[in-house]
């Protein structure tokens, strides 16, 4: 039994794996006698739901093929109904995943409607498997993305709660100007393009906005927020 677990250690690569060996000894446990009636007590949406939340979370999607292996697997947990009349995931089930998914993080609440509108299925939409992992990395790559940003405006407004609007919109402008220069058909660009404004090149920008001697008003972390994840969701290809 503990080498099944350290197995499953290794192929889900997760990023807490004390964390994991509970849950999976919690797991094991509750599938001892008695756990079918508790579980058909349970709505099964719901469960398959909490299950691929759980799975696709074990691991960051830097670690690509335990990330990988893991949406995998979430996918057919979503996927087993019991009478599947189509392959794939039900359009309803993927939609509220990565709604949920959204939520981990601190992502402004109408930016992640305006991401989820790009990358959602109809409900009645049978979901390939691409498409499942295409929506998750996207969903997952905005929260990493808001957390850089996150990070960006505590260096701008030097911890007094509010940065000058000319700095701010002369950093926007550089970053969408990086994110403009790349291909995005794979998420994780997002992150490289950002990993190219370098000290030097955001200093440059904050210099020049400086420079100009007129009188500026602030900009709050929420509109920046805004603004630098905007940048994103723009660049984010729809599902066809």
């Amino acid at each position: 039994m503990v080498r099944e677990a350290l197995l499953k250690v290794l192929e889900a690569r997760p990023e807490e794996p004390v964390s994991f060996l509970a849950d999976y000894f919690e797991r094991l446990v509750l599938g001892g006698p008695g756990a079918a009636e508790a579980a058909a007590e349970l709505p099964a949406p719901p469960q398959r739901l909490a299950r691929a939340l759980w799975y696709v979370r074990l691991a960051h999607h830097s670690h690509r093929t335990a990330f990988n292996n893991n949406i995998s697997t979430a996918y057919e947990v979503l996927g087993a109904s019991g009478r599947r009349r189509r392959p794939g995931v039900d359009g309803r089930l993927y939609s509220e995943l990565l709604r949920r998914i959204c939520q981990l993080g601190a992502a402004p609440q109408e930016v992640a409607a305006a991401l989820l509108r790009r990358v959602q299925c109809r409900d009645h939409e049978a979901v390939p498997f691409d498409v499942f992992r295409y929506g998750v990395l996207t969903c997952f790559v905005l929260l990493e993305f808001v957390a850089k940003a996150h990070t960006l405006y505590d260096v701008l407004d030097g911890g007094t709660g509010a940065a000058d609007k000319r700095v701010c919109q002369a950093v926007l402008h550089t970053l969408e100007e990086a994110l403009g220069g790349s291909d995005f058909s794979v998420p994780v660009r997002y992150l490289e393009a950002g990993s190219k404004l370098g000290p030097d090149c955001l200093a440059l920008a904050m210099d020049r906005a400086l420079q100009e001697r007129k009188l500026s008003a602030s900009m709050s972390r929420d509109e920046f927020l805004k603004k630098a994840t905007a940048l994103f969701v723009a660049k984010v290809k729809p599902v066809d």
